[in-house]
C-alpha cells in the first residue's frame, strides 16, 4: 500500500470515531519520526475529512507549533549549561504547554475563534520563534475534528528505575548501533530532565481521544529499528537543497540533527502504549482506539494494527 493508503486507513479511524456519535470535537494525534510523512499525512487527511462527503470542519496544528518563544529557548540552554538536548528546540521541555493546552481546551469548549499558535523555524538563523498570535491563523467553532501531529506525541515520563535500566541496557546498544556520541547527548542527569519535563505533557495528551503512530521497520534484521528514520531525513534534505539551490544541512549535519532526537525514542517512545506506572498506572486516554501503520524504508504501508 501506498501513502494515500495511509491516509485512508487514518481517515476511517478518525471517521469510526465521528459517527460513533462522540462528543465533538474529536481529538486525533499523528505520530511519526522525523522523515516518516507525517505531516504530509496529515495535510491529506484534512484535505480527504472536509472535501466531500464528510464536509467536517477540521483544525490542524502540530506540537512545533507551541514551542517555547526564541527569547524562552535561550534562556532555557543557558539554565541548563551541561545539557545539550536543551540546546536548541526539538526535545520535550522546548514547548510551552501550557499554551498548547489553553488553545485545546478553546477549541474543545468552541466558544470563539481560536487563535492557533505557528513557529517559525527560519528565524534567528534557523533557531526558530513563534510568530505573533495576531488572529491571521484563527479557527471558527464549531470544530468537529481536531488534529495535531509531532514526534514525540503520547510520550511519558518512566520511573527511576526503569531510566536506569535502559541507560544500561539498550541505550548502550543504540549508541553503538548508531554511533551515537556521548558528549553530544549528554548524561542520565541530562534524560532524567527530559523525564521531568514530560510530566507537564500529560495534561495535553489527556485531550486525544484517538490516535495513530506511523512506525518503519529496520532496514534489516540487523539494524537498529531506528536507522531509517536517518535515512528518510537525509531524503528530506537532499530533494529540499535540490529545489532551492543547494541550501540546507550537510550529510554530516543531517546525522547530528537525527541523533538529538534519538534518545527521545528509545527512553520514551512506549509510553504511547504503555503511559506511566510510577506511583500508580497513568494510562493513555486513546487506548482502544490507537492505530498503529508499520511503513518500509518507502514509506509504503506493511502492516496495521490496533491498540
Amino acid at each position: 500500500m501506498s501513502l494515500p493508503a495511509a491516509v485512508e486507513l487514518i481517515s476511517k479511524h478518525i471517521l469510526a470515531r465521528v459517527s460513533a456519535g462522540s462528543k465533538k470535537p474529536i481529538f486525533a494525534a499523528i505520530q511519526g519520526p522525523q522523515g516518516s510523512g507525517k505531516s504530509y499525512l496529515t495535510g491529506l487527511t484534512q484535505k480527504l475529512l472536509t472535501d466531500s462527503p464528510h464536509l467536517l470542519r477540521v483544525a490542524v496544528l502540530s506540537i512545533d507549533d507551541i514551542y517555547l518563544s526564541h527569547d524562552e529557548l535561550v534562556s532555557l540552554a543557558l539554565q541548563h549549561p551541561s545539557n545539550p538536548l536543551w540546546k536548541g528546540r526539538g526535545q520535550p521541555g522546548t514547548h510551552d504547554v501550557a499554551l498548547g493546552v489553553r488553545v485545546l481546551q478553546s477549541l474543545k469548549e468552541g466558544r470563539e475563534a481560536v487563535d492557533i499558535p505557528r513557529f517559525d523555524k527560519s528565524l534567528f538563523n534557523g533557531e526558530g520563534d513563534r510568530l505573533p498570535m495576531d488572529g491571521s491563523n484563527s479557527v471558527e467553532p464549531p470544530v468537529d475534528v481536531v488534529i495535531m501531529e509531532g514526534w514525540c506525541l503520547g510520550f511519558y515520563p518512566i520511573s527511576q528505575a526503569r531510566l536506569a535500566e535502559k541507560w544500561d541496557g539498550i541505550w548502550k546498544e543504540q549508541k553503538i548501533a548508531l554511533a551515537l556520541q556521548d558528549e553530544l547527548l549528554g548524561s542520565k542527569d541530562c534524560l532524567q530532565d527530559i523525564n521531568l519535563a514530560l510530566k507537564s505533557y500529560i495534561d495535553l495528551w489527556a485531550f486525544f481521544d484517538v490516535f495513530v503512530q506511523i512506525q518503519p521497520t529496520p532496514l534489516t534484521r540487523s539494524h537498529s529499528p531506528y536507522s531509517v528514520i536517518y535515512q528518510w531525513r537525509l531524503e528530506q534534505e537532499h530533494f529540499m537543497k535540490a529545489s532551492n539551490g543547494g541550501k540546507g544541512m550537510s550529510d554530516d549535519a543531517v546525522k547530528l540533527f537525527v541523533d538529538r532526537y534519538i534518545p527521545g525514542y528509545v527512553f520514551f517512545g512506549q509510553g504511547v502504549t504503555e503511559g506511566f506506572t510510577d506511583n500508580g498506572p497513568c494510562l493513555p486516554p486513546w487506548l482502544g482506539n490507537g492505530l498503529r501503520i508499520i511503513v518500509d524504508e518507502k514509506r509504503q504501508v506493511t502492516e496495521v494494527q490496533q491498540f
